[in-house]
């Protein structure tokens, strides 16, 4: 199956840290390449990244990364990504794409469990699936910025940032379809709204969007350097408990 890793925004927030956020270290890998590892580890083999700021550093690392690793990556340069929201770096790919897809974020770290359960989700035509958490206490999530979202029975009802009544957290992590673009194109058309929940939204509005519980699974969004401090401390954590044997 094929990937494919959002890439193309500024990062303002975590530039104290690392001006190209793709490129921001933890525990001396860059976040994009623990996104791809964690990709590798569920067997896609074929990973497509938008870029945009910073297209060429972005691009000259992941030439370097896809052949140490094995992994064909190819890139998409997407000039205008700072004049509209992630659903339209989402669209710059569409031609790569005519089948269903693995879709996730440069700065959401994640434990390769979370694709591991969305690949087994079954996709009618016109569907996608996103990993879900359920844990509304998780302490990794910042709350004024997680995209939020309210699930009945197995899918999704609505998706945005700051909404009131919610149940559970988009981690970022998504097996979608071609049917997103097209979604991505009407929430453009009918509101002006250019971000990938803008699609995620319409989609859900038709019962089309399966809300894959991976509560408990480790993932995080690195947006700043207090989330990426958070990030840097689960590892350490993980990593100690896999030394004394705790799974």
């Amino acid at each position: 199956m094929k990937g494919l890793i959002i890439a193309a925004g500024r990062g303002s927030r975590l530039q104290p840290v690392q001006d190209i956020k793709p490129l921001a270290p933890l525990f001396g890998s860059a976040l994009i390449e623990r996104v791809i590892l964690a990709c590798r580890e569920v067997g896609i083999n074929d990973i497509t990244v938008v870029t945009g700021y910073q297209a060429e550093a972005v691009s000259a690392f992941l030439d370097v990364l896809g052949d140490r690793l094995g992994i064909p990556v190819r890139t998409i340069r997407h000039d205008f990504w700072d004049h509209f929201e992630n659903g339209m770096s989402v669209l710059a790919a569409r031609d790569c794409f005519d089948a269903p897809f693995l879709l996730t974020m440069t700065d959401h770290i994640f434990d390769p469990a979370v694709p591991e359960k969305l690949l087994s989700t079954r996709l009618d035509r016109g569907e996608i699936a996103l990993a879900v958490d359920h844990d509304t206490a998780n302490p990794f999530v910042d709350l004024d910025d997680v995209t939020r979202v309210c699930t009945e029975n197995g899918r999704v009802v609505a998706i945005g940032k700051g909404m009131k009544a919610y149940n559970g957290f988009d981690t970022g992590v998504f097996l979608a379809s071609p049917a997103l673009f097209d979604a991505i194109e009407e929430s453009m058309r009918q509101n002006g709204d250019s971000s990938l929940s803008g699609g995620v939204r319409l989609l859900a509005a038709e019962a089309k969007v399966h809300a894959v519980d991976v509560s408990g699974r480790f993932w995080v969004d690195v947006d700043d350097p207090v989330s990426l401090w958070r990030a840097e401390n689960a590892l350490l954590g993980r990593f100690e408990d896999s030394c004394y044997g705790v799974s």
